[in-house]
Order: structure tokens, then C-alpha cells, then sequence
């Protein structure tokens, strides 16, 4: 019996589904409809070999991943965003890589969920000097409107090494 033989992606190919934009962007709930309708959905073999080394959580094959975009302006690192849809779970992950594409740093800035009762929205706006300046709101899932004392603000910065932490 033969086995299903996954073909290798290059780093290149896998980058080029990813267009460079110039920033500022904003990421908001409604933005992957802009990607998607540029970009298609990642193929298999891409989310394989490059998105299961960012990925922590379990996904099943209905989940789709759109690529977003690519920083621009990274000499030393490749830094890419794309989209995540799950059940109930749409997120915009920032990941970035080495040059020969070996995973340094992932977070998620931006996306929609439900999580313990609340549905949890975010927003991240990057700014051309890689600072990612988060809003977080959440709202019960049984209200309609959401409270401005249920959200917050949250800010991080893409390193010169690739690094994104939390300022």
C-alpha cells in the first residue's frame, strides 16, 4: 500500500501566499473578508509543513487558514499574519521565522471567540514601527450590548530579532 506523500513547500512558496502590505493595518472582525477574497485559503501541504509548527491547539479539517499579509521591512526575519477560522474561533496570528523558516515567535493579536459565557472580541492596529496596539471587549453572550468597563487595552512590539513581546 502506498502512502500519501505530502509534497515539500519551500519557504519562498509558502511566503509568497503571504502579500507585503504597507502599514499601518488595522485587523478587525470583518478584515479576513479582504484577504479572502485576495488570498485564497492556504493548501494542505503549506498549513502542514509551516502552520502545525505555529499552531499549539488541535484543528480539524474544516478549519481554514487565510493568508493575511507579510511585514514588511524585516531583514533579519520573515513575519507573517494569517487567519484562523474554527467553530466559534476566528483568530489573526502573528508568527514569525528565521530566514532558512524555522519558528521564533507566534502570537495571537486580534479575532473573535467565545470563551467561559463571553463572546471576546479583539482588534490590533501594527503601525510602521512594528508597535501592535490591542483593544480587547467582551460581552456576556446573553447581552446585546457590550460594556466599556469590560474591555481593555493591550500593546506589543515586533523585536528586530523576530521576538513580538508585551510592552
Amino acid at each position: 500500500m502506498e502512502k500519501n506523500k505530502i509534497k515539500k513547500v519551500t519557504l519562498s512558496k509558502f511566503l509568497s501566499k503571504f502579500p507585503k502590505i504597507v502599514l499601518p493595518i488595522t485587523l478587525a472582525e470583518e478584515s479576513h473578508l479582504h484577504f479572502s477574497a485576495s488570498n485564497p485559503p492556504l493548501p494542505q501541504e503549506h498549513i502542514h509543513q509551516y502552520i502545525h509548527a505555529i499552531e499549539q491547539s488541535e484543528f480539524d479539517e474544516f478549519t481554514e487558514f487565510i493568508p493575511c499579509l507579510r511585514i514588511p521591512k524585516t531583514d533579519d526575519f520573515h513575519a507573517i499574519i494569517y487567519w484562523r477560522a474554527g467553530l466559534l474561533d476566528y483568530e489573526y496570528t502573528l508568527a514569525t521565522f528565521t530566514k532558512k523558516g524555522q519558528l521564533i515567535d507566534k502570537k495571537v493579536i486580534a479575532g473573535t471567540k467565545i470563551h467561559e459565557g463571553m463572546l471576546v472580541r479583539s482588534v490590533a492596529t501594527i503601525d510602521d514601527d512594528w508597535m501592535i496596539y490591542i483593544v480587547i471587549g467582551s460581552t456576556d453572550v446573553d447581552e446585546k450590548e457590550s460594556k466599556p468597563s469590560n474591555s481593555r487595552s493591550l500593546n506589543m512590539e515586533l523585536l528586530a530579532t523576530g521576538e513580538i513581546i508585551i510592552v
